[in-house]
């Protein structure tokens, strides 16, 4: 008589049926709404038997777009990825970018091994850095929705690689943020930059999109707008802080999401309580180990040039702004080492008045 059982999967209950020499196990029928059916064999000898593929594959929620040069992949904010308000925090925001980037990566062949490295860059030590990152967000998405993001890289010459994003509320494909970001290469033991050599490029042009495709297609976009250095002394500090084990990433420093977290802190908390963030640029100037104390400060910016996002257009995501200026203030960050003073980064941050709930 066959064995019937039941248990929760990551994405939803599995059931198991048991056949001669093997556990089958599948999804319900109503997951396809999800877009994703997973069938798997576990033999007697425990061994996972799959079509193609592994267990990550088949679960995740992502795919390469038809022409091969974009990928999409949907995700659930989960209870332990909201703030205050039940919205997704930013940082969550970049973690989700970073992922759907890393599996993108994945999707095409390149190593699981570090973030996305190719076969020439893993023989010569060679990492990703990150260099540039410049995130808007419209609307956070909340605690159990559902946000789909499409993201695609592209070369930037010798200098490196540029990898967008757009993000989208699944329920009714709504442009909620965008995002864009570029990279550098790293020797992994001396720790120096590097250029992109034409084996490094010609490995990854071949899954970029052959015209230029931008996240921000406008003329005069935030996301090119230059980040003057902090005065000193700042308005606003928070100093020695300190990165703790679970900051460190695969290549064995501070995680680029870490930075937004200290940038944050040191923001005054009337704006933390009365606005949300809307916009967040960073500039990497050099990395962070373990052992460094890093201070964060902030000063306000003048904000005659900060433009309200009201409606989105275009299947990329394009813009166009209106709003009252008087709900929006921006300011100027720097983090830095507290030991010599050195410059880690810098940032400007866009706020806009929280909405009525």
């Amino acid at each position: 008589m066959a064995a019937q059982c039941r248990f929760m999967g990551p994405h939803g209950p599995f059931y198991s049926r048991r056949r001669k020499n093997a556990v089958v196990f599948t999804t319900p029928v109503d997951n396809k709404q999800r877009g994703f059916q997973v069938k798997a064999v576990l033999s007697e000898q425990g061994r996972v038997e799959l079509g193609t593929g592994n267990w990550a594959d088949r679960l995740r929620l992502g795919s390469l777009a038809d022409d091969g040069l974009s990928y999409k992949e949907k995700f659930i904010v989960r209870c332990y990825e909201v703030g205050i308000n039940k919205t997704a925090t930013v940082e969550t925001i970049a973690n989700l970018l970073q992922e759907v980037g890393c599996n993108h990566a994945q999707s095409v062949g390149f190593s699981t091994d570090g973030f996305a490295t190719t076969t020439t860059m893993r023989k010569l030590h060679l990492i990703w850095v990150t260099a540039r990152m410049h995130i808007e967000i419209y609307k956070y998405p909340a605690w159990s929705d559902v946000v789909e993001i499409e993201t695609w890289c592209q070369s930037e010459g010798k200098i490196g690689t540029r990898r967008d994003w757009i993000l989208k509320d699944y329920s009714n494909g709504q442009v909620i943020g965008r995002a864009t970001s570029k990279w550098v290469m790293m020797n992994q033991d001396t720790r120096r930059l590097q250029k992109v050599s034409d084996d490094v490029r010609n490995e990854y042009l071949v899954f970029c999109p052959k015209k230029l495709r931008l996240a921000f297609p406008e003329d005069n976009n935030s996301s090119l707008k230059k980040i003057s250095k902090l005065g000193d002394p700042a308005q606003y500090s928070r100093l020695g802080l300190m990165p703790r084990r679970a900051d460190l990433d695969m290549n064995q420093h501070v995680n680029n999401v870490a930075y937004i977290g200290w940038v944050l802190e040191s923001m005054p908390q009337d704006i933390i309580d009365t606005h949300e963030l809307q916009t967040i640029t960073l500039d990497y100037r050099r990395e962070c180990q373990r052992d460094d104390l890093v201070d964060s400060l902030t000063n306000t910016e003048p904000n005659e040039e900060t433009e309200v996002i009201s409606g989105l257009q275009g299947t990329n995501g394009s813009a166009t702004a209106t709003g009252d200026k008087q709900d929006y203030c921006q300011f100027l960050h720097l983090l830095r080492l507290s030991g010599d003073g050195s410059e880690i980064n810098r940032g400007r941050t866009e706020w806009r008045k929280k909405p009525a709930r």
